[in-house]
């Protein structure tokens, strides 16, 4: 097992202690900060993380009320909804992601998203949630400007986003490669 997986499934290992923390759970000691929280981590270890999310949330079932969304199933279930993902796979195949990604600006604005997620999900009612798959939406949709967006839907219910990349409490850079973007507004889960 290389360095960089043991310090990952370590940190994992932190997880459910920090969601059950009572800081986490009613954003204690925020300083009337929003509860977004961020779990960051190499991008080459999706896979890892997807396996252990799958464990953690098992867990977490028998305790609290959360929703655990798949960012990238949301935007896919959105565009269905609205008869446009067939459309739209069609239309990548012609004109590639960048022309695509202009294409669906309209109707996947960010906060369009976090008005389509606070519809389906009852926010105010959850003791949390969970927001994963975003490396499979990206271009489309971007960390920063989600979790923008979705500070005018969440209230005071706390947000975890597992984040491929790295997330200096500053910036948010995807993948570690991309260029970094400004989000000051959330926590790391765990250091």
């Amino acid at each position: 097992m290389s360095a960089s997986v043991k310090v990952l499934k370590e940190r994992l290992n932190q997880v459910l202690e920090q969601i059950e923390s009572p800081r986490f759970l009613s954003s204690d000691g925020l300083g009337n900060e929003i509860g977004f929280w961020i779990f960051d981590y190499p991008a080459e270890h999706e896979l890892i993380v997807r396996e252990e999310l799958q464990h953690i949330t098992k867990r977490l079932q028998k305790r609290y009320k959360f929703e655990h969304l798949n960012i990238f199933q949301e935007i896919v279930a959105l565009l269905d909804e609205r008869g446009l993902f067939e459309r739209a796979c069609a239309r990548e195949k012609q004109v590639g992601l960048e022309a695509l990604k202009k294409n669906l600006s309209g109707p996947l604005q960010q906060d369009k998203i976090a008005r389509y997620l606070a519809d389906k999900y009852n926010f105010a009612e959850l003791d949390f949630v969970i927001l994963s798959g975003l490396g499979n939406a990206w271009p489309l949709i971007r960390g920063h400007e989600l979790l923008s967006a979705l500070q005018d839907v969440m209230g005071h219910t706390p947000l975890i986003l597992f984040y491929p990349g790295t997330y200096s409490g500053l910036n948010l850079q995807p993948f570690g490669e991309v260029e970094s973007r400004n989000y000051y507004r959330a926590f790391k889960l765990v250091p």
